[in-house]
């Protein structure tokens, strides 16, 4: 019942939906960090038959970081947390994963966090180049 005898004025809702929107961010934000953490602490694998656990958790990891970054509308980090997905997607079983994607992308979702949102320039820079090194890597190989 907004803006009914009664109810609730429309400037009051809006306010207290602004309030519970930045309590979810905050708590997505946290999620994010946790997320990211652990794509930090997933160990490279030693052997083929130890890689396949390792890259779920690590796609786990960056599919968390989509699920509590996407409704905030922070495409940036879904992007670099997707383009990892892509790589790890794209992984071959008979061949271990170059493991320096997993971390190259977990820094970058750091800094990601720690560029301020205006610096538009410089988070597509950061895409831009990751966005380089997944094209390199999902090439199929040349004969």
């Amino acid at each position: 019942m907004i803006d009914a005898p009664g109810g609730v004025s429309i400037g009051a809702a809006l306010a207290q939906a602004r309030a519970n929107i930045e309590a979810k961010r905050a708590e997505a934000m946290t999620v994010i960090d946790v997320q990211i953490a652990v794509l930090e602490s997933v160990l490279p694998p030693a052997n083929l038959s130890e890689q396949g656990l390792q890259l779920n958790e690590a796609y786990r990891a960056a599919n968390g970081v989509i699920d509590a970054a996407s409704p905030f509308e922070l495409v940036d980090l879904c992007q670099a947390a997707s383009g990892l997905c892509d790589l790890i997607d794209s992984a071959r079983p008979d061949q271990l994963f170059d493991w320096r994607i997993v971390t190259v992308h977990a820094r970058t979702l750091h800094l990601l966090q720690m560029l301020p949102l205006e610096e538009t320039a410089a988070r597509n820079t950061v895409l831009d180049s990751l966005k380089s090194v997944a094209d390199r890597k999902l090439q199929p190989p040349t004969a």
